[in-house]
């Protein structure tokens, strides 16, 4: 718990107010829905080390921890579309990227609940961007593509990590969660 709360404590003083999600383009079929995560590195990097980190912890958070995210990022998907307001989403979105990639750099051994609250509190907020970004024509499609594109990322997530970890160890995982931790600031400061 010591090692969560100081990730997130250096993550706030990294994070500036940048915006991850301005000027998206279409959110308003199945094909936008599927395209957009795929479109950014933030949704990228964030989605495949929520699977990265469920292999290095294994059991049961290699499947929880992805659907976890999922079935809550859809919750913070349709809470904005109804109209809850959260400040700061964008920058928290991006220090999710690197507070995943410390808990993996760091080889974070969390419980799958724990992990569990985690992926859910960073896919709310991810959901919730989505959501404002969106427009009221066609939401469940756009909603169903951009699930399905997350369930993929999550995936290659698990794959990358399941192979690397085989193939060379568990210190390659925690290697690209050092990666995904360079990336996420970059995010940041670029």
């Amino acid at each position: 718990m010591r090692l969560v709360l100081i990730s997130i404590a250096l993550t706030g003083a990294l994070a500036s107010p940048v915006l991850a999600h301005t000027g998206v383009g279409q959110t308003n079929s199945f094909a936008s829905g599927v395209a957009h995560p795929l479109s950014g590195a933030d949704h990228i990097l964030a989605m495949v080390a929520v699977g990265l980190w469920g292999v290095l912890r294994g059991g049961r958070a290699v499947w929880v921890w992805p659907m976890a995210f999922v079935a809550t990022m859809l919750g913070g998907f349709a809470a904005a579309t109804l109209g809850l307001q959260i400040p700061f989403v964008e920058p928290a979105v991006w220090a999710s990227i690197i507070i995943l990639g410390l808990l993996i750099a760091l080889a974070a051994k969390a419980p799958v609940w724990l992990g569990a609250a985690l992926a859910g509190l960073f896919a709310f907020l991810h959901g919730h961007a989505h959501g404002t970004e969106s427009t009221a024509a066609n939401l469940i499609p756009y909603a169903m593509g951009f699930t399905v594109s997350t369930a993929g990322l999550h995936a290659a997530g698990i794959g990358l990590g399941s192979l690397a970890q085989r193939s060379i160890g568990k210190v390659a995982v925690r290697v690209m969660g050092g990666l995904a931790v360079l990336g996420g600031i970059a995010l940041i400061v670029g």
